[in-house]
């Protein structure tokens, strides 16, 4: 069915060449698929993109300055992010997450702030990324940082489980482990998918096979009862000391009593 040999001759010599060729008349088609970018989120596991930055805020170090709170629309206006530039809105964003990880105010080099600060960095060069896409440089510091970070959860992962599903649940992240590595074949992929199609034919089949089973039950279990009625019956006849006692009779009439609620419930 699968594999058909094919008889071709060589237009030179005229001898003749056996090709066994993989031929398959299912309807299966195997379609390669897609590449996925390593810096691409569905691959490094961000489940969501960067919030988007507020440039009207000050940078981080001016965040507590009382003289810049009163100060008039001017100042504030350059004190802003908007005209220092994107990097301190990037800083400010990276606080964010940093805070919502860190144990204490003095938590600089835990494994969970330095995961959070990674998180930041990636997000934001995914977004540079998406609008300059011929920025190699962008792509390599991305790959480094997502390897890092991955490292990094790895590592969590092993010591502390808890804290390390904690951890992707405030980050709204995905854990991706490293697969191992198996190439893309055609010939590899047709016999899978043959594999998976049987397996399915099979359970269709013995699924409708045991729905008529079903269907039949409620007959046999009539004609049981009544056969060893029947045959109780022609034993006391014949004065023969009987075979089927009461019970056999009293548990057959039960079965089909109980599969008669049972149908009634499912229908």
């Amino acid at each position: 069915m699968f594999s058909t040999l094919r008889s071709l001759i060589h237009p030179g010599n005229g001898v003749i060449l056996s090709v066994r060729g993989l031929k398959s008349d299912l309807h299966i088609k195997w379609v390669r698929p897609e590449k996925i970018a390593c810096w691409d989120p569905k691959k490094s596991g961000d489940l969501s993109p960067l919030k988007p930055l507020d440039m009207s805020k000050p940078p981080l170090e001016y965040q507590d300055s009382e003289e810049l709170k009163t100060a008039n629309e001017y100042v504030r206006k350059v004190f802003s992010c908007d005209f220092m530039g994107r990097r301190y809105a990037t800083q400010l964003a990276r606080q964010q997450l940093i805070d919502k990880v860190k144990a204490n105010n003095l938590d600089f080099t835990s494994c969970e702030v330095q995961i959070a600060s990674m998180t930041a960095n990636i997000r934001n060069l995914q977004e540079h990324y998406k609008l300059s896409p011929r920025d190699k440089n962008s792509r390599v510091a991305l790959k480094e940082i997502i390897d890092k970070r991955k490292k990094r959860l790895k590592h969590l992962r092993t010591w502390d489980y808890k804290k390390f599903e904690w951890l992707l649940e405030n980050l709204d992240l995905m854990y991706h482990p490293h697969p191992p590595y198996e190439r893309v074949e055609r010939k590899k992929s047709l016999r899978r998918l043959t594999s998976k199609w049987c397996d399915e034919v099979k359970s269709k089949k013995l699924a409708e096979y045991r729905t008529e089973l079903d269907n039949e039950k409620e007959k046999f279990l009539k004609q049981k009862l009544e056969t060893l009625e029947w045959a109780k019956k022609e034993e006391v006849e014949c004065g023969v000391e009987p075979t089927i006692t009461d019970a056999d009779i009293e548990n057959a009439r039960k079965q089909l009593e109980e599969w008669k609620t049972l149908k009634s419930i499912q229908e």
